[in-house]
Parts: C-alpha cells; sequence; structure tokens
C-alpha cells in the first residue's frame, strides 16, 4: 500500500452518481457524482473528487471534517445563525466536526475533498 497518494482531477470516468437524501433537499434537484481516490484508517479518512449540479441542500458535519479545494464553479455555504461565505475556484475551506447549515451550488462545481472521521 502507497503511503503517498496522488489525487487524479481528470479522465476520471464515470464516477459513483448520487442525489441527496430527501430530508436534506431544500431547492433544486442536484446529481452528484463521486469518484472516491484513496481510503485509510479503516475507511474514517478518505479522498478524491466530486461534483455536482445547482441545487440547496442541508449540509451537516456530525463527527466528520471535511477539507474541500474548489476546481470548479461557484458555492455559497452558510452556518446555522451566520453569514453566507462564497467559495470559487481556487478557494480552499474547511468545514469542521459539527457544522450545520446550508450548501448552494450557484454554478456546477467540481472539488478534491480529503474527509476525516
Amino acid at each position: 500500500m502507497a503511503l503517498l497518494v496522488p489525487i487524479r482531477t481528470e479522465n476520471l470516468g464515470e464516477g459513483v452518481h448520487k442525489k441527496p437524501p430527501v430530508d436534506r433537499l431544500i431547492e433544486g434537484n442536484p446529481d452528484i457524482f463521486v469518484w472516491d481516490q484513496d481510503a485509510s484508517l479503516d475507511g474514517r479518512v478518505r479522498s478524491g473528487v466530486a461534483s455536482a449540479t445547482a441545487g440547496t441542500t442541508r449540509s451537516i458535519k456530525d463527527g466528520v471534517c471535511e477539507v474541500i479545494h474548489m476546481l470548479e464553479g461557484v458555492v455559497e455555504l452558510t452556518e446555522d445563525g451566520g453569514e453566507p461565505m462564497t467559495f470559487r475556484a481556487g478557494d480552499t475551506f474547511v468545514m469542521k466536526p459539527g457544522f450545520t447549515g446550508t450548501w448552494k451550488t450557484i454554478e456546477d462545481f467540481r472539488k478534491i475533498f480529503v474527509i476525516s472521521a
């Protein structure tokens, strides 16, 4: 098992198609695609690429931390009780464990992610 893993962002194939859970969908009908590229520590740490089309969902990071680097698109995240924050291609941010709020995809996005539980 390699301990140095590059994250590929091109020529990824079809990916796994998902829809947001019905209880988290706020607006629209986004399509989500995920390309998991690595998992370690018994699956508690995952990394890869994901993309989605426009829509708004409830985001809950219950016991999970996610680091995101935006490759394409525009999203707006609003933590419950907070002000909206906009992220675009080239931006990197962290959603800490316990984050709850909304994720609005304004322009279809593609991101690199690392999720740690």
